[in-house]
């Protein structure tokens, strides 16, 4: 086993998950308006979602096929329109809450399939499966076990950041804290939206 690739994948898919963008968004801000149930749901359902870009990654390699550029573009364009989406409606939520501590009565967000939809539309985990995963598949000199030890540590890693992520924001918001929260994911969640489709629309216009 070359551990040394082992390390380096570990490390790329620690900052990958660690780094804020649409999942931990999404995590966060359900864990804290709907608590921390909903928000392991929503991680589990995340989580799901990278299996299945697993999936496709490790179709392209046994198969040696690729994706058209073009066709990646337009994949990420609809992922950028869905995390839109969720950006208003998460926004639009925290700006009807409140702005006292009295606690908000907790709202349907988040959950498994909500989840799923956004790894899955997930720009950021789509341009790492299909372009970086593969560079790790010769960790072992048996690509089933590589695929195999690749989706454990991703696996691993990313339940236990997002578990910390839910841990943190519901143990240490407060109702005003929580609000806030809300207003930042919503907003991180529409800057990569819109970032993405001006990113995207320029690769389908080239």
């Amino acid at each position: 086993m070359n551990t040394a690739l082992l390390l380096t994948y570990a490390l790329s898919v620690l900052l990958l998950i660690a780094t804020p963008g649409p999942v931990v968004a999404l995590v966060v801000n359900t864990a804290a308006n709907a608590g921390r149930r909903q928000a392991l749901m929503t991680a589990l359902g995340t989580n799901g979602a990278s299996l299945v870009l697993i999936a496709l990654a490790a179709s392209l390699i046994l198969t040696s096929a690729t994706i058209a550029p073009h066709l990646l573009a337009a994949l990420s364009l609809a992922g950028c329109l869905f995390i839109g989406y969720l950006a208003i409606a998460s926004l639009r939520q925290a700006l009807g809450q409140q702005g006292d501590d009295a606690p908000a009565p907790p709202r349907a967000q988040g959950g498994l399939w909500r989840g799923f939809a956004t790894g899955l539309s997930n720009p950021k985990d789509i341009l790492f499966f299909v372009a970086l995963f593969p560079q790790f598949i010769h960790i072992t000199s048996h690509t089933g076990n590589s695929l195999l030890l690749l989706s454990l540590v991703w696996i691993v890693l990313d339940m236990a950041i997002l578990g910390l992520y839910i841990l943190l924001t519901s143990t240490l918001a407060t109702p005003r804290q929580q609000r806030l929260v809300s207003l930042t994911s919503g907003g991180v969640l529409l800057v990569i939206a819109v970032t993405g489709l001006f990113y995207n629309l320029c690769s389908l216009w080239r």
